[in-house]
Formats: C-alpha cells, structure tokens, sequence
C-alpha cells in the first residue's frame, strides 16, 4: 500500500526563503502604501489649512465678480495670434469648409495675391462658408484686431504684410465721451438741443405715449423690441457661426427651404432642440446663454425663414 504524495508547495529550500521573506515584505508593503495613502487624503477641520484666510475666501467668495475699468484708461487691444486662437482656428487650424489652413503656403497663396485690403474687407464681411467677422460682432473684436489676425495667418502662409494702422489713443475714449459731451452742449445751450438730440433720444421722443394716455401699448411693443435685439445679438455672436453657411447640416439663416422641415413641428419642440442641443450642435451653441435669450434668436432665425 503506497503512501499519498505530499501536497505541499514548498519543496525545496529556495522556495522556503522565498516564501519567508513574501510573508514579510508583504504586509509591510501594504502598510507603507496605507500610511502613504491616509497622509496624503485631504484632511478637514482643526489643524489642517481649511481655516486659513486665503482657504476661507475662496470659499466664500460671489460667483459673479465685478470689473471696474476706468473709462478714460487706453484701450488694450488683442493681439492677432489671441484673436486666431479664439476665433479664426475653429477653422483655420484644419482648413474647414474650404478655409485655408494655418501655415499651409499653398492654401494661403492665392489669397495673399489678392493684397491684404482684400483679405481684410473679406474677413470683415464674409465670403462663403465663413461668416462677417468669423461670428463675432465689433463690440468682440474691433475692425484693428480682425485686421491683427488677418495679418497673423497671412504671414504665417507666407505673405510679409505689416500690420494694420493703430487706431489713435483717444477714438474710443471719443466715442464713449460723445453722448456726455453733447449732453453737456445741451445743458450750456438750450437753444442747441434740438441739435445735439441722439438717434436714440428721437426713436425715444417718436415712441413716447402722449401725456396722459393710459395704453399699456408702447411698453409692450419696447419689451418685444428688446426680445428681438437679445434674439439677434446671440445669432451674431453664436448661432451664426453654423446657420449663417448651413454648415454641418444647419438650416441656413433665412432659406425658407431649409427651415420648413423644422417649422412642422412645434415651436417648444424647436426651443427643446436648442436649448439641448441635437446633432451637431451643442446645448444653446455651446454658449451660456439664458433660456429667454435662446428662444430669442430661434424666434429671429425663424421669422427670418417666414
């Protein structure tokens, strides 16, 4: 009758030590890692820098944060490189939809024959696929700074443009102090008023009710008035980027073909989409705009359609 063979791992001495020094190393190992890993946890309350000023005012600090600027201070101006990365390299960087891409001397060629004026009044007016400004309005980026960008790519393409004249130190200063200026000849002069009155202060006298009217009238045409100016400046800022070319399957601004599918369904349907994006395009255009103000531009891109 034969004996059972010996089940044990261990069957030689190396396998011993091995298994000696494992039974050892091991739960050292696992307490070196669990007294790194508690030393480096984030600690709160008493003895830790949760209670320190700096700590204590970031946490208390108001979401929204009020910028003083002094209004008679020069103003800075972006550079043409800061105004590609944050306007023209959504396309440009890769040659988009026909754009000539950054630094390919090739695509920026033809262009550059054509003089920097051209490519300038192109970039501020649009051609093609790329919208007035790249999708941006002048209180964005100044005609200067799309000039500085314009510069920026053309050069990086192959061409030696200069760049554009700087406009002088006190034009936007000038135009800020106009309307106080005029309202103080005003003042000095009360004979003059009628000389000095604004565009606005016309548009404000022509729309205003007569004394003693009661309609409630002329407030509610103001409030749509606004609606529709809220609706038209995200178009400029946002949602013309996409729908002012129809790019990337985006009903194009006022193509009364394209927007007639969309328009059979309801208009909270319409709203939904924009404010939760569908497709391609992102929620509210990837902006963050209000509930009201992306109603608002639906509203102008779809009475633009009708």
């Amino acid at each position: 009758m034969s004996e059972a063979p010996n089940g044990t791992p261990i069957k030689t001495p190396g396998q011993l030590i091995a298994a000696v020094i494992a039974a050892f190393a091991v739960p050292i190992t696992i307490i070196i890692l669990l007294a790194y890993y508690v030393d480096n946890t984030t600690r709160t309350g008493a003895g830790t820098d949760e209670l320190a000023p700096d700590a204590v005012a970031q946490r208390i600090a108001p979401i929204a944060q009020v910028t003083i600027r002094d209004a008679n201070a020069p103003h800075v101006y972006k550079t043409g490189e800061q105004v590609f990365q944050a306007v023209c390299s959504a396309c440009h960087a890769t040659g988009v939809a026909g754009a000539p891409k950054f630094g390919n001397s090739g695509d920026w060629a033809p262009r550059i024959a054509q003089g920097y004026d051209t490519l300038w009044h192109t970039a501020l007016s649009g051609k093609g696929a790329m919208p007035p400004r790249g999708g941006t309005s002048p209180d964005d980026y100044s005609d200067y700074e799309i000039g500085l960008a314009v510069a920026y790519m053309a050069n990086h393409g192959g061409a030696n443009f200069p760049d554009p004249p700087k406009p002088a130190a006190n034009a936007a200063n000038a135009a800020e102090a106009a309307p106080g200026a005029a309202a103080a000849a005003a003042g000095s002069a009360p004979g003059a008023a009628a000389a000095v009155a604004t565009p606005a202060s016309i548009a404000q006298t022509a729309t205003a009710p007569a004394a003693g009217a009661t309609s409630t009238a002329p407030s509610i045409a103001t409030a749509s008035a606004d609606t529709a100016q809220a609706g038209k400046v995200l178009y400029q800022k946002v949602c013309q980027a996409c729908h002012a070319a129809g790019l990337l399957g985006a009903p194009k601004f006022g193509s009364k073909a394209d927007w007639a599918p969309r328009l059979k369904d309801p208009m909270d349907t319409i709203y939904n989409y924009a404010l939760n994006g569908k497709g391609q395009m992102p929620a509210r255009g990837g902006s963050g705009a209000s509930d009201a103000e992306v109603k608002a531009a639906v509203d102008y891109m779809v009475s633009a359609a009708k």
